[in-house]
C-alpha cells in the first residue's frame, strides 16, 4: 500500500507538470482535397442527356474529386469533346490541353483551346468558360476566330452555346483571309503587260 501511495503521488505530479504545456498540431488533411476519388486512363465514353446521347469524351486521364458536391472532373492531360445534335451529327468540336468541369455545370478549358462549330468556324484561345445551364460561353483572353471568309481577333469574347452568335470586343480587325494569303503561284506570276489602246 505504501508503494501504491508513492506511485499515485508521482503520477499526480506528472499530470500537474504537463498541464501548462500546449500541443501545436496542424489541422487534419482531408484526403479528398488532394487525392482523386476515381482516376481513369485511356477514356473514350458517351454521355447522354435526358436519355439521348449528346457528348463523346476522349481523354488520356480523367480524375474525379469528391471534395465538392457534385464532384469535380479534372482532365489534366487534355480533353477532346464532340457534341451531337438530335440527328447525331457533330455540331460542336472542343479540344483543350487541360479541362475542368465544376459542379456538373461549368467547363473551364485552358491551354490550347480549339473549338469548331457546325458552320466550320474555328475559335482559338488560351482560356474559355462554358456554362451549360445558362448555355453561354465566354473568355477574357485573346481570341482568334477564323471563318472561310474572314478572320477576327480580339478579347472579351461572349457567345451562345452553339458558337454561332458571338461578340468580341477590342477587335484587331476583320479582313478576308484570301487577301492576306498569297500563294506561291501568285508570287511567281509576273504582272501582265499594260494594254495600249489601238489607234
Amino acid at each position: 500500500m505504501k508503494h501504491f501511495g508513492v506511485m499515485f503521488a508521482f503520477l499526480m505530479l506528472l499530470l500537474c507538470g504537463c498541464e501548462g504545456d500546449q500541443e501545436h498540431l496542424a489541422g487534419s488533411i482531408n484526403e479528398a482535397d488532394s487525392v482523386a476519388f476515381m482516376r481513369s486512363r485511356g477514356i473514350s465514353t458517351l454521355i447522354s442527356d435526358s436519355g439521348v446521347i449528346r457528348y463523346k469524351l476522349v481523354a488520356e486521364e480523367w480524375d474525379i474529386y469528391t471534395n465538392t458536391q457534385p464532384a469535380t472532373w479534372k482532365f489534366y492531360k487534355g480533353l477532346l469533346m464532340e457534341r451531337f445534335d438530335e440527328s447525331f451529327h457533330i455540331d460542336l468540336y472542343v479540344q483543350a490541353d487541360t479541362a475542368y468541369l465544376h459542379r456538373q455545370r461549368t467547363w473551364e478549358l485552358r491551354g490550347r483551346v480549339v473549338i469548331r462549330n457546325i458552320e466550320g468556324t474555328l475559335f482559338r484561345t488560351e482560356e474559355l468558360f462554358w456554362d451549360m445551364n445558362e448555355h453561354q460561353m465566354w473568355s477574357t483572353k485573346f481570341m482568334r476566330i477564323q471563318t472561310p471568309e474572314r478572320e477576327l481577333q480580339g478579347t472579351d469574347f461572349r457567345s451562345n452555346e452553339q458558337m454561332t452568335d458571338y461578340y468580341v470586343s477590342n477587335s484587331a480587325g476583320a479582313f478576308p483571309v484570301s487577301d492576306t494569303e498569297t500563294t506561291e503561284e501568285e508570287k511567281d506570276t509576273p504582272n501582265p503587260p499594260k494594254s495600249h489602246p489601238t489607234p
